[in-house]
This record gives structure tokens, sequence and C-alpha cells, in this order.
């Protein structure tokens, strides 16, 4: 067998390893920003038409965008990006009442000289 020959057999082997490898990670990031869609978050079609997830069905891959009072229904594979997921909502910090504190100052008795 040429050197030369196994050589070249040994980088496309090398460059097919990486290729996948790339796509391996491709594939579990979108898996992951699928999993993590939810009612209210804000995403891109691969049309390019931003939209607020009203409704999602995973099990008809189905999906419920609100765009400016318009709903429209994609395919789940029409996701192109998420823009941002919903932010929970926190609850109000209730504020301390506190009722003002009337300051009490001593009077120290004053001499006076009249007798």
């Amino acid at each position: 067998m040429n050197l030369q020959f196994l050589w070249m057999m040994l980088v496309f082997g090398g460059l097919l390893f990486f290729m996948q490898r790339q796509q391996r990670k491709q594939q579990a990031k979108r898996q992951e920003q699928m999993a993590s869609l939810a009612k209210g978050t804000e995403i891109v079609t691969i049309g390019g038409l931003y939209g607020v997830i009203d409704e999602i069905d995973r099990e008809a891959n189905k999906m419920v965008l609100d765009v400016d009072g318009v709903y429209l229904t994609f395919e789940l594979t029409a996701l192109k990006a998420v823009v941002n997921t919903p932010a929970v909502e926190a609850e109000p910090a209730q504020e301390a009442l506190v009722e003002p504190v009337e300051e009490v100052t001593q009077e120290e008795p004053v001499e006076t000289s009249d007798k």
C-alpha cells in the first residue's frame, strides 16, 4: 500500500469525524432549543417572521404564533431562533409599613435669675 494513499485516507477520516461532531453539537443545540419553547417565548421563523408563541402542540408538531394580534400556525421545524425566553414574573416586594417616629427631645430645665 502506498504511504501517500494512507495519509490521504487518514486526513479524510479526520475530516469526516470533525464534520459529524459539529453536526451532532448543532443537533443537540436544536433539540435543547425545541425543548425550551414555552408560551410567551419570542421567536423568529425561517421566513424572518417575529412572533410570540401563544400555543404549542408537540404531538401535532405545531405552534401558534401571536404576531401583533394575528394568530398564525406553523410547524415546529419553522423555528429559526429564539429571540428571548419569557421571564418568570417575580412577585412584587411588599413595602414594609413603618410608622413615622416622633423625635423625643428632653427639655432641660432652664434656670432663670429672676427671684
